[in-house]
């Protein structure tokens, strides 16, 4: 294999094993206890019906929460896992866990398909919807006693549910918070847990963004949004832009004054406006003056990290700003980064390391359209099985004594002309390897 491309194979292993930190710019602490002893709060996101977003505290735990008497069994069903999209394995794959809240026994198909909905509206969005493959969607049946969510139609109905859903929180109408430990017990349940959206039995519109939130489970951030609301799954695409983008709020609030700290380490805002972030081709300097999905074209628009002035964004008004929009290209890009932190553009069902004989068949997925796919014997190309996904191991035509092991690999990569830097074009690529004999 040449060495360059050996070298961008390690490259990406390493790369997708990691995971990179940080912190919303702006934001307090994720945990905030007032010094009168009250329970702890959380920064959360609220979304409102005309599309904007600010943000409120919410208590980590429900008042509303569901619970069952000691010594009482679980409900039949409770914590059952049904796989509503597979597409791999979960180590190969971005994993999706959506549990419903304010389900009844009796209306868990009713969750199933408001899951499934809220999937298609998400995968509605790019880069969602060229990407889809790469995810798993895994429902998590949470059997509520009463059905609907506190807060549903008015501020006093009260319900008590599994996960304690309740409107009104911080006295915000459209806030939908939940309990997060009560959360975290039904993701766990699942095969493995990236990314957690919470669906309520409910036609309000409302949600929430926890993207401060960094589970032991191994997901960061929870999107909570109505499952009877057609608008609702906006409120996951944004949230997922914090939890996979690893992007910051482009929307700013008034009063905040000047920006004055360091350059922040999220790709969607900067200090620098056009010329000196071209000149220094930091940040999205590789997508000024290009036309973004969003509408217009990028460039530094001053606002954004909550700060009015000192801090500047790609574009006007992407959907890190409000609802109802696209991510813009720098977005867009850090999605895509973000989608192969969890997930590999190359799969197989038969186990790397395998041993393999010249009289088997070898089959490879490729779950992005366009994806590139070499093949090499030994560390040699193979140009005449490019983009060859299934292969008869005797076309390799082997030679040698019988008992000499050769070394098949399969090298994939995406692409694609959203991901400009060079340092997270390292991150498409994969490979895979097994040991052939005669």
């Amino acid at each position: 294999m040449p060495v360059h491309r050996t070298a961008t194979v390690r490259t990406a292993t390493a790369l997708l094993a990691a995971a990179l930190a940080g912190s919303v710019l702006g934001a307090a602490p994720a945990w905030s206890r007032p010094a009168d002893g009250t329970p702890p709060t959380r920064q959360v996101e609220v979304f409102a019906e005309d599309g904007g977003i600010s943000r409120a505290q919410a208590p980590a735990a429900s008042p509303y929460l569901a619970g069952r008497p000691q010594g009482v069994a679980p409900v039949r069903g409770d914590g059952e896992v049904t796989a509503l999209v597979r597409n791999g394995e979960p180590a190969a794959k971005l994993d999706v866990v959506v549990i419903g809240d304010g389900y009844t026994a009796q209306e868990q198909d009713r969750f199933r398909a408001d899951a499934a909905q809220k999937w298609s509206e998400l995968t509605s969005v790019e880069p969602y919807a060229t990407y889809r493959a790469l995810f798993n969607v895994w429902a998590v049946t949470a059997v509520s006693p009463e059905s609907g969510v506190t807060g549903d139609p008015d501020q006093a109905t009260v319900r008590h549910t599994a996960l304690g859903s309740y409107f009104w929180c911080d006295g915000v109408e459209r806030l939908l918070c939940v309990d997060e430990k009560a959360v975290e017990s039904y993701a766990a349940k699942a095969p493995q847990a990236d990314l957690v959206l919470v669906v309520a039995n409910t036609a309000k519109y409302g949600g929430a963004g926890y993207n401060d939130v960094k589970s032991p489970v191994g997901y960061e951030g929870i999107a909570t949004v109505a499952g009877g609301n057609a608008r609702s799954g906006q409120i996951a695409v944004h949230e997922t832009g914090h939890s996979l983008g690893k992007l910051a709020d482009e929307y700013a609030y008034d009063g905040q004054g000047t920006y004055q700290g360091d350059e922040p380490a999220e790709a969607n805002i900067s200090t620098l406006t056009a010329d000196p972030m071209r000149r220094q081709g930091t940040k999205w300097s590789r997508w000024l003056g290009q036309a973004s999905p969003d509408g217009g074209t990028v460039g530094t628009y001053e606002g954004g990290g909550y700060y009015p002035t000192g801090l500047y964004r790609p574009t006007e008004n992407s959907i890190m700003r409000s609802l109802g929009r696209e991510f813009n290209l720098p977005g867009r890009e850090a999605m895509i980064a973000g989608f192969y932190r969890h997930a590999t553009p190359l799969t197989s069902p038969t186990a790397a390391g395998s041993r393999l004989s010249a009289a088997d068949r070898l089959t490879v997925d490729l779950p992005v359209p366009g994806t590139r796919l070499h093949w090499y014997l030994d560390g040699r190309e193979l140009p005449r099985l490019d983009g060859r996904t299934a292969l008869d191991l005797a076309e390799l035509k082997l030679t040698g004594p019988r008992s000499r092991p050769h070394v098949l690999t399969a090298v994939a990569t995406d692409p694609t002309p959203a991901v400009a830097d060079p340092a997270l074009r390292a991150k498409l690529t994969a490979s895979l390897s097994w040991v052939v004999t005669r």
